[in-house]
């Protein structure tokens, strides 16, 4: 048995009788400093008042009910330092249930408004520093219980300790337990899924960015592919905007539908080389693109390979998440385009190689490549067996957008299809898994289709009332209204119009795997 995995082992918790209340049978909030749990330090235990809440100097206030904040810190092993931050309602406000909160890129920031919404909707709620502080992939140089405590170890601890220190305050043990993440978030919720099978009953996976080295060398690939050799952009957004424009114009139709969205971009063959300007015409006007261009669109949608094998290293974006918004998740700017240099690349020369003076320029698809996933593989949250979950009852609901830059579709949706191959086909794979794609979102919302829905509620639901998930229901908000519904259905059905009725409105739509035919 490794070390990572004997925590539930070596956590024991030991109460002296004096601090239990007669009343609500758990440890009053300002005594819970008391509690002796291994290897875990409880440093601050306050009950805070309803109304604005402002965490610490750095974040935003937050609104929310009364609630028992705790702060501890973990050490399971040496060179690890856990931050675990603990929201519990009043006893006559809680759902009897517990939440873990996932986190965003490699940043140790916690999620406190998706706590405060948590523990509105009468939670008791947890999350974590991950073992470090800020976003900078500098925690792992020479430190590899960091870079472990980031991969999965700090998820895993503060599951275990939060569900201690609920039952100690709040007097029982949670009735069920649900994960919830998205991005690094949902990497984080497939590993639960895959190492810690007892942890959680139900799991939310978003938009998961579970295939963490195999996409760090996609970002450098697609970075060579989107500048030329001085490291100059070859797009501007203009041009991005184009391409997606571009594209949405030739596939829309596809579905049935005309309404600005690709429902399976896999459909759509559209020839980029259709984009070259003509004799005379200038790339700069963003209305036609060079060949330098189009070379470079094509090779970031065909994926990253090996270039000896010619294996995929990681799929291609899908087409129609060039540049279709203005914000950060809308488009390949913020993760291609715009930065100085490829996206956490440091993966590679702080976590891998360990070498501060690594070249990136330098990079070997082939070798290094190799090496890297020698080195940190266990990073990935890659494994689609997930028998032990199945086992002990887990429902798993994953989602993500077709339309997502950061973490490409097809590398989720290979994913899933892996856990079909694994775990016993399709209709035995949805027994326990559900799989939801939304086209036109960005990468965990955003984007000009339908992008809000409640995951959560369709997995307490499945949970708690044994019925699964057929189709989440999503709309399009703007200005903070609802001007289009449209159900997400259960991979591999997609939503069908019946042909009758409003296309802005979910009922009008049947989750089929037939597409309709263009209208």
């Amino acid at each position: 048995m490794t070390r990572h995995r004997t925590l539930a082992a070596t956590i024991a918790l030991t109460l002296a009788a004096p601090l239990l209340n007669a009343a609500s049978f758990g440890t009053p909030c300002n005594r819970l400093t008391a509690l002796s749990i291994a290897n875990v330090t409880v440093q601050h235990a306050v009950e805070v008042p309803a109304g604005s809440f402002k965490p610490n100097s750095r974040d935003a206030a937050v609104t929310t009910p009364a609630f028992c904040r705790v702060e501890l810190e973990a050490h399971p092993v040496a060179d690890s330092s856990i931050r675990i931050e603990i929201w519990m309602p009043a006893p006559e406000a809680w759902n009897g249930k517990f939440q873990g909160i996932g986190n965003g890129g490699y940043s140790g920031n916690m999620a406190y408004a998706v706590m405060a919404t948590a523990l509105k909707a009468g939670y008791a709620v947890a999350a974590t520093n991950t073992g470090h502080e800020g976003d900078d992939l500098a925690f792992g140089k020479g430190h590899p219980e960091k870079r472990i405590d980031w991969s999965y170890r700090a998820i895993h601890v503060t599951a275990e300790v939060s569900k201690l220190v609920v039952r100690n305050h709040l007097g029982r043990q949670p009735e069920h337990a649900y994960f919830v993440g998205c991005s690094t978030g949902g990497h984080q919720a497939l590993s639960e899924a895959e190492r810690y099978p007892l942890d959680y009953d139900g799991i939310v996976a978003g938009d998961p960015a579970y295939d963490t080295v195999n996409q760090v060398a996609a970002y450098l690939w697609s970075w060579k592919a989107t500048h030329d050799d001085a490291g100059a952009p070859l797009f501007t957004s203009g041009h991005l905007k184009f391409v997606t424009q571009s594209v949405i114009t030739a596939c829309d139709a596809l579905d049935g539908v005309k309404d600005g969205l690709i429902t399976d971009p896999r459909k759509c063959h559209f020839d980029v080389s259709t984009l070259a300007c003509k004799a005379g015409a200038d790339p700069s006007s963003n209305t036609c693109l060079s060949p330098q261009q189009i070379a470079g669109l094509k090779k970031v949608y065909s994926g990253t390979y090996n270039p000896r094998t010619r294996q995929q290293i990681f799929p291609g974006w899908s087409l129609g998440s060039e540049g279709f918004g203005a914000a950060a998740s809308q488009g390949w700017g913020a993760y291609i385009v715009d930065p100085k240099k490829p996206m956490r690349i440091d993966v590679f020369g702080d976590f891998a190689f360990n070498d501060p003076s690594w070249d990136w320029h330098t990079f070997d698809f082939d070798h290094d490549m190799s090496f890297a996933l020698q080195q940190v593989g266990d990073m990935e949250a890659d494994n689609p067996d997930l028998s032990a979950f199945r086992a002990r009852g887990g429902k798993l609901v994953m989602t993500t957008g077709w339309s997502d830059p950061i973490a490409a579709p097809l590398d989720i949706v290979k994913y899933y299809e892996a856990a079909e191959a694994k775990n016993g086909g399709p209709t035995r794979t949805q027994e326990f898994f559900r799989f939801f794609m939304a086209p036109g979102m960005g990468h965990c919302g955003g984007g000009p289709g339908p992008n809000t829905f409640d995951s959560l509620a369709a997995l307490d639901a499945w949970v708690t009332a044994k019925k699964p998930p057929t189709r989440l229901i999503a709309s399009h908000l703007t200005d903070g209204k609802s001007d289009r519904t449209r159900p997400l259905c259960a991979y591999p059905a997609a939503a069908v119009y019946t042909g009758k009725g409003s296309t802005d409105e979910a009922e009008n739509f049947v989750c089929s795997t037939q597409p309709a035919q263009a209208r």
